[in-house]
């Protein structure tokens, strides 16, 4: 099977492929690649980000027979490949939302793949969220992939009905990732001191609020002057902010070896799941069991109960929602209106109920009416 990702090169970024593989553009404008060993036989293979590849990589390494499974019109698979080649809303996913996506379908597809598209109704949709229901977040997420595949190919005609309609995922209620407090913060300086990768990394997400995978990627080339600007890995969308003077001097003051702000132990920069793993440990040690996601809501939180708007929230943080940046504006308004309300009242009360004066400033009594007769 080969699914080309248009956003692998569309971005223009140079990936080096693996040892003997060479790629190709078919005559229908699709890349497909080949393993081959000098002038040797070729042999094809899935595309790089296919979960397959490996494994067929390393059997015609090994001169082993390289299964690549015939996909016929019609199933789930054809579907799939097609939804992921010629989509613009696939394309329009950044490269993370796409890597997430391909690992939920690839499950389905190992068992479902090979299954035509009229057997997957209404009730089979359900079902396949339901079974998900102990995980609500994975529940929802396998009901959008279908959601976005089944509504695409609606309008392409290429299923009479989309049979994710109706289908609703199972009900949850999480805020998600527990947002650190100003005495976390205290707690992690106190362990991690000035100089560490741990400390600048708290310190950078905590000032910045960037993502993981984007402190992850932050290096002294996105530094001009006292702005930190970049591509959000998850949406794409650019941010720009201003560093600190403590803060720039801290960079100064971390050792490293290339251009990464945060290296590892040995040097070498971190990809995103093992930065989150490794700030998950310098946390507990320091006695705060929470995460850096935490870490970005407490900075969001201050920013919005600095007075920062939506839009400003919007475009510090990388959202592309303003619904997303409104839960910590509607917050911060709540509070505000709530104790303004609360002077009204005070207000109402007073001018209302309170007991008037029958004398003193302001107080005029009437004259006294006279009842005696003239003489």
């Amino acid at each position: 099977m080969t699914t080309p990702d248009q956003a692998y090169e569309a971005s223009g970024m140079p990936r080096k492929l693996p040892l003997h593989v060479t790629k190709q553009k078919t005559r229908h404008d699709k890349w497909v690649f080949y393993f081959r060993i000098g002038k040797g036989k070729r042999i094809r293979l899935p595309y790089p980000n296919d979960p397959t590849f490996k494994a067929a990589y390393r059997a015609a390494l090994t001169g082993s027979p390289v299964e690549v499974a015939k996909v016929y019109e019609g199933t789930l698979q054809w579907l799939w490949d097609r939804y992921t080649t010629e989509s613009a809303k696939w394309a329009g996913y950044s490269p993370a939302t796409q890597k997430q996506q391909r690992l939920i379908m690839a499950k389905v597809l190992e068992k479902n793949g090979h299954y035509a598209l009229s057997t997957f109704t209404q009730d089979v949709i359900q079902e396949g969220v339901d079974k998900r229901h102990e995980t609500p977040a994975l529940a929802a997420n396998f009901l959008k992939v279908m959601r976005g595949m089944f509504g695409w190919a609606r309008k392409m005609r290429l299923v009479a009905a989309d049979p994710t309609i109706g289908v609703e995922p199972p009900g949850y209620k999480s805020d998600g990732f527990p947002p650190w407090t100003i005495d976390d913060v205290r707690a992690f300086r106190q362990r991690h001191e000035i100089g560490t990768p741990e400390r600048l990394a708290m310190e950078l997400m905590l000032l910045t609020g960037l993502r993981r995978s984007d402190v992850a990627i932050a290096g002294r080339q996105h530094i001009k002057g006292k702005e930190l600007s970049l591509a959000t890995a998850k949406t794409g969308s650019r941010i720009t902010v201003e560093l600190t003077d403590d803060l720039l001097k801290m960079i100064e003051q971390t050792p490293r070896k290339g251009l990464h702000l945060i290296e590892s132990s040995r040097g070498k920069p971190f990809v995103k799941e093992a930065f989150g793993n490794w700030f998950r440990e310098r946390c507990t040690e320091a006695g705060v069991t929470k995460s850096a996601h935490g870490l970005r809501k407490l900075s969001a939180t201050l920013a919005a109960e600095g007075g920062a708007g939506s839009h400003q929230l919007m475009a510090q943080y990388g959202w592309t929602k303003l619904a997303t940046a409104e839960i910590y504006t509607k917050g911060v308004d709540r509070k505000r209106l709530g104790v303004e309300g609360s002077r009204i009242v005070a207000d109402q009360i007073e001018n209302i109920l309170s007991p008037h004066p029958i004398s003193g400033e302001g107080f005029k009594p009437k004259k006294a009416i006279k009842t005696k007769a003239k003489n």
